[in-house]
């Protein structure tokens, strides 16, 4: 991952319950344009799904949102734009991205969501946004960082919308 780039820009945020999670989605949501790739990093049962069905039900999908665990892959189309939410949990090697043909989702008129993205490393397209949870006391600590221009445009625009952030 992006770990050492020295321009990004990342906001800490508390999320002490699953409401907290879906507030999280409904103000990121909106922010969200076609071409933009994010990844979501955390342990098991930390909040990634979650996150991303937030994001989905903001944009108006009301169908069910699942874990893509098996599938590798989910997509919803909401207002023309491909949301393409993945889960590489599953592979044994980065390859497996390319052996898939999963390149090819990663279009100007689509938003990708990528759990387990360590997982394609190599063979992945770049983050906009990195949204990293972890364990925390009462609830869980997400570290939303901006890897390029258009997620620093999102970053400042959550930042703004979420009064007791930090960073």
């Amino acid at each position: 991952m992006h770990s050492s780039d020295h321009n990004q820009s990342t906001l800490t945020l508390h999320l002490p319950d699953e409401d907290a999670t879906a507030s999280l989605g409904q103000q990121l949501a909106p922010l969200l344009a076609p071409g933009m790739v994010l990844w979501f990093d955390g342990d098991l049962g930390a909040g990634k799904t979650t996150l991303v069905r937030a994001l989905l039900r903001a944009r108006g999908h009301s169908g069910p949102v699942k874990s893509p665990t098996y599938t590798l892959v989910e997509i919803y189309v909401i207002s023309r734009i491909y949301w393409y939410h993945f889960d590489f949990y599953r592979f044994n090697f980065p390859e497996e991205f390319l052996d898939a043909g999963f390149g090819e989702y990663f279009r100007d008129d689509a938003v990708c969501l990528v759990e387990w993205p360590e997982k394609a490393e190599g063979c992945l397209p770049p983050a906009d946004l990195m949204v990293r949870f972890r364990f925390a006391e009462n609830g869980r600590a997400v570290d939303v960082v901006a890897c390029s221009e258009e997620g620093q445009k999102c970053l400042k625009a959550l930042r703004s919308g979420w009064p007791d952030a930090a960073g």
